[in-house]
């Protein structure tokens, strides 16, 4: 995020929100952009219609992307930085690059607060525990947005945030989301929310499909 130039070759790891997001403002500045992502799909979890949209499009604007593959290795050279390929699509399976961008998921960033000296718990990942109403264990201690988990979406933090407000004020509130959206801010944008069509097929789940062609949006 504080790169001094624009690299001419980028490798991304990771065809989630991150991963794409940085990949698609590098591409328009001309970056040559190779996306690898170790399952069958970008934005794992998003509707699939949405998906191949994009998909479509990405794969004019960037060098290419490489499905089901992983990264054995990466070595710093005098040249850049080689990275070994693993995949059924790769062809090559070295590859030099200016830069990686490791896009692969977050960690909370918990050490160094002090909560050894609380009763407050953590998992084994360092995610912050709360309750329904975002009360740690130490119950004048309240925590919100990723350090409590996923999603780690600022709208959610957000209404986290109004509810332990409201909490700490007296109120009764508590965080009962029934579904929460997401967006990627890629180019073109998709959004979406609640279940998929695959996840209503797979849990047996009765739904009806409306279409609206992409072509017809002003947007």
């Amino acid at each position: 995020l504080d790169l001094k130039e624009i690299p001419k070759k980028l490798l991304v790891i990771g065809g989630g929100y991150i991963g794409l997001e940085l990949g698609t403002v590098y591409a328009a500045l001309g970056t040559k952009v190779t996306v690898v992502e170790m399952t069958a799909g970008l934005l794992p979890g998003a509707d699939r219609d949405l998906v191949k949209i994009l998909q479509k499009r990405l794969a004019s604007r960037m060098a290419s992307i490489l499905l089901q593959t992983t990264v054995k290795s990466l070595n710093v050279q005098k040249n850049g930085i080689r990275a070994t390929l693993e995949g059924p699509d790769i062809g090559q399976k070295t590859r030099i690059f200016d830069k990686v961008l490791l896009a692969v998921g977050r960690r909370p960033n918990s050490t160094g607060l002090g909560l050894a000296n609380t009763t407050i718990e953590v998992d084994d990942r360092g995610f912050i525990q709360v309750d329904a109403q975002r009360r740690t264990a130490e119950k004048h201690i309240f925590a919100i947005g990723d350090i409590v988990g996923q999603p780690m979406l600022a709208h959610k933090a957000t209404h986290e945030a109004k509810v332990a407000a409201e909490v700490i004020s007296g109120m009764k509130s508590y965080f009962d989301a029934k579904t929460i959206p997401s967006v990627a801010y890629t180019d073109p944008e998709i959004a979406w929310m609640g279940k998929t069509e695959e996840q209503c097929k797979a849990e047996g789940i009765e739904y009806e499909k409306g279409v609206f062609p992409w072509a017809a949006s002003g947007r």
